[in-house]
């Protein structure tokens, strides 16, 4: 197997030295390959190798198929051979975070709208009288759930004080002090106001509040850190490169064609030099990158059990229940408050109009929670991060990735050095990121530049909500904890 393989690279550096000799006498094989590729117009391009004094970087002490037109081509096709590569290397990672990116949204929204028929359906099945006024407060609600785990700058604390402030006028007027019509607006209004103050649900709001912020605060971070994913990624694929680094491509993949070596590639040393030089500001990307998978890891184990989204926004209706019957059974209590701060019911001759949904879609919107559907959205998010844990070093290692995979030629192999083809590659060879390159022989890099920066400073903004997250977590759990002790 040995003698083959060796026998095979004697072969291929053969016919590499005798298309280079051939080159001599003609272009052709040069042209066929400049058109087949359309790098440019073949217009001026030289039938016989020529002199190249004015080449600028495919200098050569041979003769040379190139013109200063060519060479200009040559370095446009290969930033653009290079862009096409990162894109194709990243093109798994990209699909997988915006698939699930749009599933996720996707999935939330129906969640949200399916929690809001179990709530109408609540209401129709057991305050039927109440449920077509109690709708406006409940559609708002969740409505304003949408906004805040979709982005929108908006209290938890805020709407859900909002709904239990609207919902009270309507259990007053109906549960709580009944009557043949209506209260008055400016009476369901005082109603509304005094609310907090005569406290008619107990803990119940607390609680929701606390639920509310512990499940949607971490969706809300969950969706907002798949947006940056997608953009971190488009960012990459398309960054600019430096006129260093251009320069360094074009003499890594085209120059030997100049010299007719139309089938050499770079040597793995060489190729790992010119590309890690090129990549160093998406090496430094690196670190932050597994942050930000990690900080994924932790939101998705964060969103569980009873404080998982899903569990919380389709029992939202049960914790409805537990407050309505609070507020029914200290009814005349809350009727002295009320009468203490708003005075005697002023009513007006209108009455609620009843709710008319069918009923066996009532009842099939209020089957109990089941553990295979508390499953779904978890389960979900699992295979979404047990994949994107495959990509945790995939800024790190891309470099190596495509020299590997696309670029370099297989070791053992004669390969192109940036000079000539040779048997291997004798430079010292540079590791990864920004500060290892200050010895690159190949490519010299400045520093971070400025949209690397803008990167990595969004990474680390989501990786700092995700610990606000679990500090804010924290402390609903314990609030949570006080107020179901009290």
């Amino acid at each position: 197997m040995g003698s083959k393989s060796l026998l095979s690279s004697i072969l291929l550096f053969a016919v590499l030295m005798s298309g280079r000799g051939e080159h001599q006498r003609s272009c052709q094989d040069v042209l066929k390959v400049f058109q087949l590729r359309k790098i440019g117009a073949i217009k001026g391009f030289p039938e016989t190798p020529r002199a190249g004094t004015d080449l600028q970087v495919c200098t050569s002490k041979n003769s040379t198929c190139c013109t200063k037109k060519m060479e200009e081509r040559y370095q446009i096709a290969a930033k653009q051979d290079i862009q096409e590569v990162l894109q194709a290397s990243s093109s798994a990672l990209k699909f997988l975070i915006s698939h699930n990116a749009a599933a996720f949204q996707e999935t939330f929204e129906m969640l949200i709208k399916q929690a809001e028929n179990y709530t109408r359906t609540f209401f129709c099945n057991t305050y039927r009288n109440m449920a077509v006024e109690a709708a406006t407060s409940v559609q708002e609600f969740f409505t304003d759930v949408g906004l805040f785990v979709f982005g929108t700058d908006i209290s938890t604390e805020e709407f859900v004080n909002r709904f239990f402030d609207t919902l009270f006028p309507v259990i007053y007027n109906h549960l709580i002090n009944p009557g043949m019509t209506d209260i008055s607006l400016e009476y369901s209004e005082c109603i509304q106001m005094a609310r907090r103050e005569i406290n008619p649900f107990g803990n119940i709001p607390k609680i929701v509040m606390g639920q509310m912020g512990r499940s949607l605060l971490p969706s809300r971070t969950f969706l907002q850190a798949l947006n940056l994913g997608i953009e971190v990624i488009n960012t990459t694929d398309h960054l600019h490169f430096s006129k260093e680094c251009s320069r360094a491509l074009l003499r890594m993949q085209y120059c030997p064609h100049c010299q007719g070596l139309i089938l050499s590639k770079p040597c793995m040393g060489y190729c790992l030099n010119v590309i890690r030089g090129c990549l160093a500001n998406m090496a430094e990307i690196d670190l932050h990158w597994r942050g930000y998978i990690g900080s994924l890891e932790e939101l998705s184990s964060a969103m569980y059990g009873t404080y998982d989204i899903e569990y919380v926004l389709l029992n939202f209706h049960s914790l409805i229940n537990d407050a309505l019957m609070q507020a029914h059974i200290n009814g005349p209590k809350l009727s002295e408050q009320v009468t203490k701060v708003c005075g005697h019911p002023v009513r007006k001759p209108t009455q609620s109009p009843s709710c008319s949904l069918d009923q066996n879609k009532d009842n099939q919107g209020l089957n109990v929670f089941s553990r295979d559907s508390e499953e779904t959205l978890a389960s979900r998010r699992k295979d979404f991060i047990n994949s994107l844990r495959l990509y945790r070093t995939f800024y790190g290692g891309l470099a190596d990735q495509l020299c590997i995979n696309e670029l370099a030629a297989a070791d053992g192999l004669p390969c192109w050095s940036g000079e000539d083809v040779v048997k291997s590659y004798t430079h010292r060879v540079v590791g990864n990121g920004i500060k290892a390159q200050s010895g690159n022989p190949e490519v010299k890099v400045k520093g971070t530049d400025p949209v690397t920066s803008q990167i990595i400073d969004k990474l680390k903004h989501i990786i700092q909500l995700n610990l606000a997250d679990r500090w804010r977590t924290a402390g609903c759990m314990w609030t949570q904890a006080e107020q179901q002790r009290d």
